[in-house]
């Protein structure tokens, strides 16, 4: 299995913070978001990595090799040259395509500005299918990455869903909304081909979709697996708001 980690943004509403370097390279006791996030995956035997960098790229690059050389891991760092006038099909597909062309493995999917409990990441680690984590407990908002998921059928614990993507993305009525998801997934490697596709149409469609329209396409081809977050905790990290709450979660781990 691969850990690919989103890296490539500007981080325009954590400014100053993000002044000089991309998010998943702050620093929360000590520690980069990227290099907890990997130590994550780590738990689950993960050792080969792609980095998808963009912003202040020659930053990632040198963390990169740190990284490898300090954990004993593998990571490729991709570069996404339009990183400012692209979005996060642009920055995925360069990962993926990179997979079916290697014909390499299943990979997890992580947004780089991510802080999550760990468990989250075994939970998704475990599945066959094409997996995404969603939070079925947090209150939404209108920023929220919402979906709507028909024919639901659930497992006998009620932590894994299957079903068809009746639709996702911020503008969804909350009320209607099955849950948010929270930007970590994972496909299966009999998915990547297909994913690629979707992401080639979404990407001529407009290069600032998101790569989190293409399961909704994927998921009326193949089985996707929604994994409940059932209350562990998490949060992205697009404003000051978040930060403070980014490190609030840390220590709550940590500890």
């Amino acid at each position: 299995m691969i850990g690919v980690i989103l890296s490539a943004g500007m981080g325009t509403r954590l400014m100053p913070l993000t002044k000089d370097i991309p998010k998943p390279l702050l620093e929360v006791n000590g520690m980069t978001l990227l290099e907890r996030m990997i130590k994550n995956c780590m738990n689950e035997n993960i050792s080969e990595y792609i980095v998808i960098a963009g912003y202040n790229k020659d930053k990632v690059f040198k963390m990169a090799a740190k990284l490898e050389e300090k954990l004993d891991i593998n990571i490729n760092v991709i570069e996404n040259e339009k990183y400012d006038v692209t979005n996060t099909s642009v920055s995925t597909y360069l990962a993926s395509k990179f997979i079916e062309e290697n014909q390499l493995d299943d990979f997890i999917l992580i947004n780089g500005d991510n802080v999550v409990d760990p468990k989250i990441i075994t939970r998704i680690a475990e599945r066959k299918n094409t997996s995404m984590i969603v939070d079925n407990d947090k209150t939404l908002n209108e920023e929220s990455f919402k979906l709507i998921i028909e024919n639901e059928t659930f497992n006998d614990d009620k932590t894994i869903a299957n079903g068809i993507i009746k639709e996702i993305g911020k503008e969804i009525d909350i009320p209607s909304s099955t849950g948010e998801f929270i930007g970590v997934s994972k496909v299966s490697k009999e998915d990547v081909s297909a994913f690629n596709k979707i992401l080639e149409d979404l990407m001529e469609e407009d290069k600032q979709n998101y790569y989190d329209f293409a399961y909704k396409t994927l998921s009326k081809e193949s089985t996707i697996d929604f994994v409940l977050t059932n209350g562990l905790k998490w949060t992205e990290i697009d404003d000051h708001n978040d930060w403070n709450q980014a490190q609030k979660l840390i220590d709550e781990f940590e500890n």
